[in-house]
């Protein structure tokens, strides 16, 4: 099989028998190569000494005093930040266990990065064994952000990050021109969109995130996207569901929004609150989720589906929150009866 995402450092990564996977001393270093723990030109020498010995032993105790004695106060507060983030994540059995642990608690004071690359790792492990192309490209909205635009009938996805790279290198064209934000210049960049042609080439740039996905109704980008949130849900949840994309909500019995405009729109939805024609639009994909087995679901949910919803803000920008799924879905506490 292909190897996908060699970027997210899986690569550092030890498996469980379970197909959990474990941090390695490389991974921490891969950490400890951000440049907000790089130790700059005019750092001093007590904070070139304890990046020097992180690196030679990335997991060893570190005291306050070592951090009190680093002279600049961002590099006290970044590695205090880091050493903290690095001894919950490794005091847990895995990173799926971390993730969760993560998100069932309080993220404030953890960067957002190091949560980006935890997250990235995470879905490495859930797709894993998936072959298909499309499924692999929408995951990766799973830990980066996305431009949309609607272009000849598709609905595209486009990484942020190489759009606006593209942008300012003046390298755009016709469809980049959609996807630059709402009241920007209009640069030129040519973006490539993921199709079945094209398929097979994904995995050897799956790290460039420089195709652009089509999540239109009954495009295959459409129903990848039913398919990594299934896979994502199976291994760190351990909830086996059936996720079909569908174009309108029949029926709501829970909506989960899978971003912040999805879950704004869905509670007044849920509320029986008149929604604008125009916030209705910013909803880019539906999903009707079924759980497998429904013993830990909510009583007033079971045998009917759950809503899942994606959608744009006002600048066309798609930030899918997987961790809304830790605590939105209609799931018992665990030893919990029905």
């Amino acid at each position: 099989m292909a190897d996908y995402w060699l970027a997210s450092g899986h690569l550092f990564c030890d498996p469980t028998p379970e197909g959990r996977l474990l941090a390695t001393p490389a991974l921490w270093r891969a950490f400890l190569a951000r440049p907000e723990l790089v130790p700059p030109e005019e750092a001093c020498a007590a904070e070139r000494r304890l990046h020097a010995s992180l690196l030679s032993e990335p997991l060893r105790p570190v005291a306050t005093a070592e951090i009190a004695a680093l002279e600049d106060a961002d590099a006290r507060e970044n590695f205090g930040v880091f050493l903290r983030f690095r001894d919950q994540v490794a005091a847990a059995p895995s990173l799926e266990a971390a993730w969760l642990a993560l998100y069932s608690g309080d993220v404030r004071g953890v960067p957002p990065i190091f949560l980006q690359m935890l997250t990235h790792l995470v879905a490495y492990a859930a797709m894993l064994g998936e072959d298909d192309a499309f499924a692999w490209r929408a995951a990766e909205c799973l830990f980066r952000t996305q431009r949309a635009a609607i272009h000849q009938g598709a609905l595209l996805l486009a990484d942020e990050e190489v759009v606006d790279a593209r942008a300012a290198d003046g390298d755009l064209g016709a469809l980049g021109r959609l996807l630059t934000e709402a009241g920007a210049p209009p640069p030129t960049v040519e973006l490539e969109v993921l199709s079945e042609t094209n398929a097979e080439t994904y995995p050897g740039r799956s790290d460039a995130h420089d195709l652009a996905l089509d999540i239109a109704e009954n495009r295959p980008g459409q129903r990848g996207l039913a398919r990594a949130l299934e896979r994502f849900i199976g291994h760190v949840l351990g909830e086996t569901v059936t996720i079909t994309a569908v174009p309108v909500i029949a029926d709501a019995p829970w909506i989960l929004g899978l971003d912040t405009e999805a879950t704004r729109i869905g509670n007044a939805l849920w509320r029986g609150e008149e929604v604008a024609q125009a916030e209705l639009a910013r909803i880019l994909w539906l999903g009707e989720l079924r759980f497998a087995e429904e013993s830990r679901v909510l009583p007033r949910v079971k045998g009917r589906a759950v809503v899942l919803a994606l959608a744009m803000d006002q600048a066309q920008r798609v930030r899918l929150k997987p961790q809304n799924l830790v605590g939105g879905l209609p799931l018992l506490a665990k030893g919990e009866g029905a």
